[in-house]
Order: C-alpha cells, then structure tokens, then sequence
C-alpha cells in the first residue's frame, strides 16, 4: 500500500474517508468501471461519501479524482522501483578506488546485522554527514547509534558488548578520536568500517573495511575551500543503501 500521507495533509478527512480511499487506491485498475456505488457498497457507507471525499482532495467529483490519480499513483510507484531511482553519477566518483565486492561486504557484515547495534561516530563536519547515514540506517529499520567528538565516552564504552559494526568517517582518516574509538572496537573483535579521503591514511588502515572518497582539497583542513567530498560520501551512502535494497528485492522474488 502506497504511503497516502501527502495526499490527505490537511485536508480533514473523516475515518471513513480515509479507508475510502484506501480501497480507490488499492483497486485503482477497477474501481472505474464499478463506479461511485458499488465502492460504496463496498465500503459500507454512502455514495455521497465518495463524493465527498473527492471533493474535500480537491477535485470535481468521483471520475475527476480517479483520472487524476492515476498518473500520480504511478508517478509514485515509479519512483519507488529500486532499480529506476538513483541518479545518473560518474561511477568512476565511486570505483576508482572501491569495488562491488567491499560493497557487498559491507552489506553482508553492517547492514544485515539482526540483533547488534550499527555504531556511527564522527566529529566536525563528517559529523554531519555521519548524522545523515544513521537517520537513513533508522528508516530502514536498523539498530543505530550516532556518537560524535561532543559526547561522552561512555555513550561508546557502555555499548561496546551490544555494537556488532563500527562505521566512522573521518576525511583527514587522522583524526584521533576516531582512531581510537577504532582500536577499542578492535580489541572488542567489533567490525569495523571507515569512509576517509583517498589517500594512505591511519585510519584506513586499522579498519577492516575502507571506502576512499575522492577529496579535492587534501590540504584545506578547516573545510573553507569548495569541495565536493561530502556531496560524493552521501552519494556512497545512497549506492550503498541502492544495492542493499536491490538485494532484498531480488530476494523477495525468489
């Protein structure tokens, strides 16, 4: 069932209403031919309900509403195709220095973890990117917890037993509040997972799993230069997130 939020804001519909809807909605390919009441009957209320809720969205009547959402309802299908909705990007940006392989790992190893949480930590700038990534960990259903260099250490040492990956982002990869919290997720044989500039770095290579994102300002350290590596980091996070979510649709197929 398509998500009817944005179609009824503000718009005061009754209960009934809503489930009128709903039911146009889930049988848009035949509630034309069956006409106002037959839906009603259906529904159990009266014709002048549909008619109303027609209205109250916006249109003239039953048969204005239906040919009006068809082509939105399709609209919205389309862009909810995991294969159709991510942006034309130079693939190159992502695989000059990442592979399909360290991908599927990170699939295999973080984003299918049932039980432990997903622990997401970054300072700065990367923080903000960082926050990014676990709202869209939530979304999907996932056990995250986001920490930056602002909060305690406990909110890292206390979840240390129930953490089952450890991802960080760090542009420099030098910084030293994420190496540590690196080096403690190691001793605790936790996975780890870093997103760094492209360059040899200290953090790459202490984490199990790195992702290189092209910088193009290796040296501007307080980030006041144009630059797009964090336009290419969340751009990673959402190939990530398409072929995580294109693994379950073929999964679902089977």
């Amino acid at each position: 069932m398509i998500d009817i939020n944005k179609l009824i804001q503000g718009k005061n519909l009754t209960e009934i209403e809503v489930h009128v809807l709903k039911y146009i909605i889930k049988n848009i390919d035949t509630v034309l031919q069956k006409g106002v009441r037959e839906i009603a009957k259906e529904n159990y209320t009266s014709p002048s309900t549909v008619i109303r809720l027609s209205k109250k969205l916006g249109y003239t009547g039953f048969v204005d509403m239906y040919y009006q959402l068809v082509p939105e309802l399709k609209n919205i299908e389309n862009h909810q195709s995991v294969s159709d909705d991510f942006p034309e990007i130079r693939t190159a940006d992502f695989f000059e220095y990442n592979n399909l392989e360290e991908i599927e790992q990170f699939i295999d190893k973080v984003l299918r973890l049932k039980q432990c949480y997903i622990f997401i930590y970054a300072t700065g700038f990367s923080g903000i990117a960082a926050e990014y990534f676990y709202k869209k960990l939530l979304v999907l259903g996932k056990k995250a917890i986001l920490a930056s260099g602002s909060d305690s250490i406990g909110v890292f040492e206390n979840n240390l037993d129930n953490t089952g990956a450890l991802v960080v982002i760090s542009r420099s990869g030098e910084t030293k509040q994420v190496i540590d919290k690196l080096k403690s997720a190691k001793k605790h044989s936790i996975f780890t997972v870093s997103f760094t500039k492209e360059t040899e770095n200290q953090i790459a290579s202490i984490s199990d799993l790195n992702f290189k994102i092209i910088d193009n300002n290796k040296f501007d350290d307080r980030n006041m230069l144009p630059n797009i590596f964090f336009p290419r980091l969340l751009l990673m996070f959402e190939y990530i997130i398409k072929e995580y979510l294109k693994r379950l649709e073929k999964n679902s197929k089977k």
